[in-house]
Order: C-alpha cells, then sequence, then structure tokens
C-alpha cells in the first residue's frame, strides 16, 4: 500500500521536474526580451543561462523522482543497473551544463569580482603607502 503512494509521488516528482524545464523555456524568453528590450546578443546570453539553470533544476528533480522509484521496486541488479546508469547520465548532463553556465566546477570557489577589487585595493595601498615617508623639507 505505502509502495503505492511513493510510486505515485515519484511519478508527480517527474512531471515537476518535466514541467520546470517546460515553462523554464518560455521564462526564458520573457525575462530575457524583458530585461534587454529586445532581440540582439544581451537577449541571448540571458536566455541561454535562464534555459540552462531551468533544465539544471529540472535534472535535479527528475534524479529525486527516480531515487524515489527505486524505493518500491524489487532491488534487482538489474533494476539498481539501470538507475545507476540513469542517474550517471542525468548527474553529467547537469555537470556540464553547471560548467557551461559558470565556466567553473561546483566545487571550485567561486571568483567573486568584489573580492579581487578588495585585494587590488589592498596591494595598490600598500605599494603607494607613503605615510611613513618625511616629506617635509
Amino acid at each position: 500500500m505505502l509502495a503505492h503512494y511513493i510510486d505515485v509521488i515519484a511519478k508527480i516528482v517527474e512531471v515537476i521536474g518535466v514541467l520546470i524545464m517546460f515553462f523554464g523555456l518560455f521564462f526564458a524568453f520573457y525575462r530575457g526580451i524583458r530585461l534587454t528590450g529586445g532581440f540582439n546578443h544581451d537577449t541571448y546570453v540571458e536566455i541561454r543561462q535562464t534555459v540552462g539553470k531551468s533544465i539544471l533544476l529540472g535534472l535535479e528533480v527528475l534524479i529525486a523522482a527516480d531515487i524515489m522509484a527505486t524505493v518500491v521496486t524489487e532491488p534487482t541488479l538489474r533494476s539498481v543497473l539501470v538507475l545507476g546508469f540513469i542517474v550517471l547520465i542525468r548527474t553529467f548532463l547537469s555537470l556540464s551544463l553547471q560548467v557551461e553556465l559558470e565556466g567553473r566546477f561546483p566545487w571550485q570557489k567561486e571568483k567573486s569580482p568584489q573580492g579581487s577589487q578588495r585585494v587590488n585595493q589592498k596591494l595598490h595601498n600598500k605599494t603607494f603607502d607613503t605615510s611613513n615617508l618625511d616629506l617635509d623639507p
């Protein structure tokens, strides 16, 4: 009885994952055109980023649905291998999309522009610090 409910929930989660990707596409076009005011290179970049993010989120939800579905299936070697293969493919797609969108792996530290500016400012201050010089004649 519980297995039936978990199976239904897994199917609902799968549908949610697909809907996230589907509506993410339309949202990306709406947002891209609204933010950039027309069709230009900035629109393309914005749409591409938003579509990529919605695909990433949808894939993660689909992976969760696959894991839920395995709870109710009989744990045979074949079913475990199929699940592992599906999760591996979806994880690889998610990883490649994230690298494509952000230009770095998820486990790498984010390069913060504010952090770089602070470091550059500190270096500038140390290099051109004249407070300890006696400039009076």
